[in-house]
């Protein structure tokens, strides 16, 4: 049934091997800038490629600062940490998203509360966003808003750009703001992407990319936190370095602190890929119009950037009838040896987050039983 597909894809990559679903290219400085790290011997979190890679991560963003850190994930609870989020607290976010975005609200020992998705853009609805806000939320004395079913306080709004695709942010932005939540962007997957001309993740306080090994461009892990607030970035370098006070000689820290900077030595290959990025992004730009006009004559919906967007088509992905036809697709590419991958199973529906307040989430759902990543590689 799908074998047109499949023989499309072959064609696209070239090749009658396994085609995975997005591998890394190492096309660039990247053996070279290692070998510099390796022979100047520092290797860890003190080094010039983590001081350039931050440099670099400012330039592409436009955001004020950046602190580098070993992974995305704690990208995310560090963002979290500065951002004010406590223990008790609740966080919005959206059920359909990689787990890292709520396992990052709970190492801040808050809980996520779930609001639906646009299909358009596969991140938070607007609309949504604000029909829970009306409904559930009131805003007390002290400025915060507080969920009346479970009297938890709203310590801040995290929706995640999917696949690369832009929510529409700056009506996320205005909602958070009128009702004084802390806008944190889960970027992790869109670093190039942007709306309106601006770069995901600086719409809010404090945004989030990951450059882990299947990302657009990797080091293998990696993170980074970016702000505009020079007093969120100095706390979150200071606690991801230990909580160290500075001293020549002297151990002494003082709050608990985390061991997440970035070494030089991931730093450096990161360097190095961010060279190509805008390479690695026109590529992918390119085999996803390739994507769309193929789809055309499939019967199969592409999913394509949103109004107002620069995606930049991190996985590209297709919509298909239902969750039946998904799985035969599924099946019939992962035997063939395309790498397919459904949607992740809906947060709300993992055991560990089953115990939050549903809400209507029937566009996530829906989306759940029809959504299949396809392959996304860059092909340089």
């Amino acid at each position: 049934m799908f074998e047109p597909t499949i023989d499309f894809i072959r064609s696209v990559f070239d090749t009658d091997q396994f085609i995975p679903l997005h591998e890394p290219k190492f096309i660039g400085r990247e053996k070279e800038y290692l070998n510099d790290c390796i022979d100047s011997t520092f290797v860890s979190y003190v080094g010039k490629y983590v001081t350039q890679f931050e440099e670099m991560i400012r330039d592409i963003s436009g955001a004020e600062h950046a602190v580098a850190t070993v992974n995305g994930t704690v990208a995310l609870h560090m963002a979290m940490i500065v951002a004010g989020v406590e223990r008790g607290d609740e966080v919005i976010t959206q059920p359909l998203t990689f787990v890292a975005t709520c396992n990052a609200i709970s190492y801040a020992g808050a809980s996520p509360v779930f609001v639906d998705v646009d299909r358009q853009t596969l991140g938070m609805s607007p609309d949504s966003l604000e029909a829970f806000l009306e409904k559930h939320v009131v805003r007390k004395d002290d400025g915060f808003c507080y969920d009346q079913s479970s009297g938890k306080r709203i310590g801040g709004c995290m929706p995640m750009h999917t696949f690369g695709h832009p929510v529409v942010i700056d009506q996320i932005a205005e909602i958070c703001s009128r009702y004084g939540i802390t806008l944190i962007e889960d970027s992790a997957e869109s670093l190039g992407s942007k709306y309106k001309e601006k770069a995901t993740g600086t719409f809010g306080k404090v945004g989030v990319y990951s450059f882990n090994g299947n990302k657009t461009v990797t080091c293998g892990g990696g993170g980074v936190i970016i702000t505009d607030d020079e007093a969120w970035a100095q706390r979150a370098k200071h606690i991801t370095t230990t909580a160290k006070v500075p001293h020549p000689w002297e151990y002494v820290h003082d709050e608990i602190g985390y061991n997440y900077r970035l070494p030089n030595i991931n730093a450096a290959v990161a360097c190095a890929q961010l060279e190509h990025l805008d390479a690695y992004i026109d590529n992918k730009r390119d085999l996803a119009g390739l994507y769309t006009e193929f789809f055309k004559g499939q019967g199969i919906s592409f999913v394509e950037e949103p109004a107002h967007c620069y995606a930049n088509y991190w996985l590209n992905a297709v919509i298909l009838e239902n969750r039946e036809q998904r799985d035969q697709f599924l099946r019939q590419t992962n035997d063939a040896g395309v790498m397919t991958r459904p949607a992740w199973t809906l947060m709300n529906k993992l055991d560990m987050f089953k115990t939050t307040t549903p809400h209507d989430l029937s566009q996530a759902e829906w989306l759940e039983d029809r959504l299949v990543n396809i392959p996304s590689s860059v092909r340089l």
